[in-house]
């Protein structure tokens, strides 16, 4: 890894930190170099994560509890984390919640609010509000971990395809809103091998896999080395982007 991916002296937030994706994403932040806030609904996990990531010689791992889908949450925070570390450069917003429905009739007002309320509502405003912040501040990177559901939805997955497209929108609504000084990027994944994955049954997973060029699901360390490109200066000329990682659905089909 090259100096410019160095993320020595720089706050990191990951929401959703406490396993799958948001996990190995904060320990690849932490091993380049940062102070990374692993936040999620309970304090507990939050721990328990950190001290999973066990002990570093370059930078360091905090817990924090956040509901993301709460909004009066967000403010108190981002003030909470720049009181106690200084500064809040980074922030990856992951947390989510992928409920699979049988049929769309079926579909609950209630789940339909809790999926947009995480998925969307609080990815949201956490950008306006760490935004305003990073721009104040004169510099900034927000990575937002969408899903290639977004443009390839599948009616099981409607409602979280749904409020990750709204995610997509927003990545280049905010990079315009905070330029220059506050780069705004998103990564779509595909299938990935994480604790979310482990709710899908057989049949969801080969309509998946079956036709990627990758033949397999994704690992969720594949997914931290971008999200370090992505927060640090070797990509300082990326803003607005989407990026999909997704073992070549894309490509395909």
């Amino acid at each position: 890894m090259t100096d410019t991916h160095s993320l020595t002296g720089r706050v990191a937030l990951v929401t959703g930190a406490s396993r799958g994706l948001g996990l190995a994403i904060a320990r690849g932040l932490r091993d380049a170099g940062a102070t990374v806030v692993v936040s999620s609904r309970k304090l507990e996990a939050c721990e328990e994560a950190v001290a999973s990531l066990g002990p570093s010689t370059v930078g360091s791992a905090h817990a924090h509890a956040l509901h993301v889908g709460r909004w009066d949450e967000i403010e108190p925070a981002v003030d909470a984390i720049v009181d106690e570390f200084g500064s809040l450069d980074v922030v990856v917003n992951n947390a989510g919640i992928a409920p699979l429905s049988k049929n769309l009739v079926g579909v609950t007002e209630g789940l339909w609010d809790k999926t947009i309320e995480v998925n969307l509502k609080g990815p949201f405003r956490l950008m306006a509000v760490a935004g305003a912040r990073m721009a104040a501040a004169g510099r900034g990177s927000i990575i937002n971990i969408s899903s290639i559901g977004a443009v390839r939805p599948s009616p099981p997955e409607a409602m979280y395809a749904a409020a990750k497209n709204g995610l997509n929108a927003l990545t280049m609504a905010f990079a315009q809103e905070y330029a220059p000084h506050v780069r705004v990027n998103c990564v779509m994944p595909g299938g990935f091998a994480t604790d979310m994955a482990e709710h899908w049954d057989d049949e969801f997973v080969g309509k998946i896999v079956d036709r990627l060029p990758s033949g397999r699901l994704g690992r969720p360390e594949e997914i931290a080395g971008l999200v370090v490109h992505l927060a640090s200066d070797a990509s300082s000329y990326t803003t607005g982007a989407i990026i999909p990682v997704d073992g070549g659905r894309t490509a395909v089909y």
